[in-house]
């Protein structure tokens, strides 16, 4: 009896924190569904601070001409949809801590240190243009426009 006891108090844990899981930062109730992934990491290069884009090249828009990963580049997403932020500190040059943060979808990671990384999921549920940025360093900055 008390086997089965602690295997349903473990279940209903288990079911509890990851219905939690599902909920995005900006919700109150779980997204069932798969989100579409950005991936974004924080560096320093010899024009200073900088977000940089890590999609592959084959996402329109997220290199240059030459192949390189867009600076502080603009993200576009579609109205309603879920969204995933995965963001790393790469900032090997001075190993400061990076966060990345979008108040109206209450989107803010913690300071990162060096080689950390957190996931953040959003709905991205409101038309418009939001700015994203560090609090840490203000020159790293862009923006986010749902469509």
């Amino acid at each position: 009896m008390i086997t089965i006891g602690v295997l349903a108090a473990i279940a209903s844990a288990a079911g509890y924190f990851g219905l939690k899981s599902m909920i995005p930062v900006n919700g109150s109730s779980p997204a069932f569904g798969f989100p579409a992934n950005t991936y974004i990491k924080a560096t320093h290069e010899r024009s200073g601070y900088e977000y940089v884009s890590q999609s592959s090249g084959s996402v329109k828009g997220m290199r240059t001409s030459g192949g390189g990963s867009l600076v502080n580049p603009t993200y576009t997403f579609s109205s309603g949809e879920l969204e995933s932020i995965h963001f790393i500190n790469e900032d090997y040059d001075t190993h400061s801590q990076h966060n990345f943060n979008i108040d109206e979808f209450k989107v803010h990671t913690r300071d990162l240190k060096y080689f950390e990384s957190q996931t953040i999921t959003f709905v991205a549920d409101t038309p418009g243009t939001y700015q994203y940025y560090c609090t840490i360093h203000p020159e790293m900055k862009g923006n986010i426009v749902i469509e």
